[in-house]
């Protein structure tokens, strides 16, 4: 791990400590480190070791990679310049937090989607139907419709020209709680 992800795994940790419902010291008992370090990491004034960020990553019941894959959207700016052509198109390129993609035309990818993460859909011009849970959502311009994760779904472009932007959380962020954990 290069300085730089090292400083930016701290958000991680602290999104996924939250996530949890934890508290510094819950995560101090588990790991064995102190409240004091894991704070400072948390905060980005401490390198975790390889070894420390493994000992986090059991206590916080996942892995060095996913926090290390959830660091990557950390402080980052980068710009996707637009398309005018019909088809898919990333928005956002890489492993971040957020997906989100844009489809031009008329798109009907004739297939059910489900997704474990949250998912917004918003009608930029144009008009869709989407199928949700056996219930039609009939869209248009201006119109949003969010998604909690593990929602079947399918949708069609209904108008020429259409353009929808599909927002999520990227399906490598483990996002969703289970409460029997």
């Amino acid at each position: 791990m290069d300085d730089k992800e090292a400083l930016r795994v701290g958000a991680a940790v602290r999104r996924r400590r939250r996530a949890l419902g934890l508290t510094l010291a819950a995560v101090a008992g588990r790991s064995g480190l102190s409240v004091p370090f894991l704070s400072q990491v948390e905060n980005e004034r401490a390198r975790p070791s390889p070894r420390s960020l493994d000992r986090v990553a059991l206590a916080l019941e996942t892995t060095t990679e996913r926090l290390r894959a959830a660091a990557d959207s950390a402080r980052s700016v980068e710009v996707v310049r637009g398309h005018d052509d019909d088809g898919a198109h990333r928005l956002v390129h890489g492993r971040h937090q957020l997906s989100a993609l844009e489809f031009i035309g008329e798109p009907d990818l004739g297939r059910e989607f489900q997704h474990r993460n949250d998912e917004l859909m918003y009608v930029v011009e144009g008009a869709v139907e989407v199928e949700a849970e056996g219930r039609a959502h009939r869209l248009g311009r201006g119109d949003t419709l969010f998604l909690s994760g593990g929602v079947c779904h399918r949708w069609r472009a209904t108008v020429p020209g259409t353009r929808l932007l599909v927002v999520s959380v990227a399906e490598h962020i483990d996002a969703t709680y289970d409460s029997r954990r």
